[in-house]
């Protein structure tokens, strides 16, 4: 079941949470001794029946708690749940304890109803976007298992496309929710930078971590979104959007599929009256330079400790990443953070105001899946480049399977960029987003 069947059957009583729960706790028990069975990093099926109970209680009670009411939901690994250890897929954390308390996104889901079944495998430390580097191994692709997931968010994409659960917390520093869903056939929704809070993550990068949600399709991704507490959540009309085709560089696509779905989702959208327009971002290569340098120091400066202690507990990939921002100068940090702030109000100043534009349109990635003998560092461009640049800039971005994708999906990634709030909620980026996802995809009216 996708997410609006599942609140639509346990709203109207053709299933109760209790019963919603047991079952995909049985197909979690199911993965065991199959290549997808560390795609769940830790469970506490007590807890999660104890909350459906609660759950089916409140609504017996005609107490409705929100769009989520008694749905599972599962958590990557990197976020705090409390009762469970959260140990990013690293042996480094081996030894944590069970968190205290919820992150502030875990205590929304709940707020919304949701009822948290597991956490799951993520690329260690959320450092890499090939779900390949983790303690407990690689994360296998769910319909392919000689394949790589794609990460950071490895778990929570493996398990949505499985159908094991209908939506899934993740997150996203250069990549890592939008790469997984490319490769996995789903949808990954990053929202603009600080729209989903981020207490109780376990840091990679502060100036550019977000976090996400993945889901099965767009419309999913629009009702997970608007079922979050404080988010007004308004339909935008596809036919009063400019949306921006990008062009040049990085962006032009050699893979002649991918360069088909990008043309198939441009007449689509015009079809829709939408305006789309060829636009460039000159800007690219800066993104690109200034990211791995942000990034880096800040991963660093927070696993120093721990990583000169002992640096052979991290995976040897990790490791490598980890020990190249070892002599870094602070002031190159310093230069790359400045830059990034100017980036971020100039280029997104210019696309809205100069350009005029909503949306952007490309590809989210530069491949398809990869086969799990892969090595690791050979795939982080490819993986990466095409999303870079909106975790640096802060907008909101989601990829979304390109109709007919067949077994090597191809994603298509939608950049909101709409200012102001008249008529398109509290995330009027977010919304624009949406909107044109759903058009992309064909699985809702515009």
């Amino acid at each position: 079941m996708n997410l609006r069947d599942t609140a639509s059957a346990l709203t109207t009583g053709r299933t109760t949470s209790t019963e919603h729960v047991r079952s995909v706790l049985a197909d979690l028990d199911a993965l065991t001794g199959t290549p997808w069975e560390n795609a769940v990093a830790a469970r506490n099926d007590e807890a999660a029946l104890e909350a459906a109970a609660a759950a089916d209680e409140q609504l017996a009670a005609g107490n409705w708690i929100g769009p989520l009411h008694g749905v599972a939901v599962a958590v990557k690994d990197n976020i705090d749940v409390a009762g469970m250890p959260t140990r990013c897929g690293s042996a480094v954390l081996e030894s944590a304890p069970a968190a205290r308390r919820d992150a502030r996104i875990v205590e929304k889901l709940r707020e919304a109803g949701a009822v948290v079944v597991a956490k799951t495998h993520l690329h260690e430390f959320a450092y890499g976007p090939t779900g390949l580097v983790n303690a407990s191994g690689p994360a296998a692709h769910p319909h392919d298992p000689d394949l790589i997931s794609g990460g950071s968010s490895s778990g929570s994409a493996v398990l949505v496309a499985r159908g094991v659960v209908p939506v899934a917390l993740g997150t996203d520093t250069g990549c890592s929710v939008r790469t997984p869903a490319a490769l996995c056939g789903i949808v990954g929704f990053k929202p603009g930078f600080g729209a989903l809070p981020e207490q109780g993550v376990f840091p990679l990068s502060t100036t550019f971590d977000h976090v996400g949600l993945l889901v099965a399709d767009a419309l999913d991704a629009s009702l997970a979104w608007g079922a979050l507490p404080g988010i007004a959540h308004l339909r935008t009309p596809v036919s009063e959007l400019r949306i921006g085709r990008l062009r040049g560089g990085i962006w032009e696509q050699s893979d002649p599929g991918f360069a088909e779905a990008v043309e198939t989702a441009c007449r689509t959208l015009a079809d829709l009256g939408a305006r789309v327009v060829d636009v460039e971002l000159p800007e690219t290569d800066d993104m690109l330079e200034l990211y791995p340098v942000v990034t880096g120091s800040e991963a660093y400066e927070t696993h120093r400790a721990w990583f000169e202690a002992d640096p052979d507990r991290y995976q040897p990939p990790t490791a490598a990443l980890l020990a190249a921002q070892r002599d870094r100068p602070a002031h190159e940090y310093i230069r790359a953070a400045r830059a990034v702030t100017k980036l971020r109000h100039d280029v997104v100043h210019r696309l809205r105001t100069v350009e005029k534009l909503d949306a952007l349109l490309t590809v989210t990635t530069g491949m398809r899946s990869a086969p799990l003998t892969s090595d690791p560092a050979e795939l982080r461009g490819p993986l990466l480049q095409k999303c870079i640049p909106f975790s640096v800039l802060g907008v909101p971005a989601l990829s979304v399977p390109a109709p007919d994708g067949g077994s090597r999906p191809v994603g298509l990634q939608v950049v909101g960029l709409t200012g102001g709030t008249h008529g398109h909620g509290s995330h009027p980026a977010e919304s624009a987003a949406l909107a044109v996802a759903l058009a992309v995809e064909g699985s809702g009216q515009p």
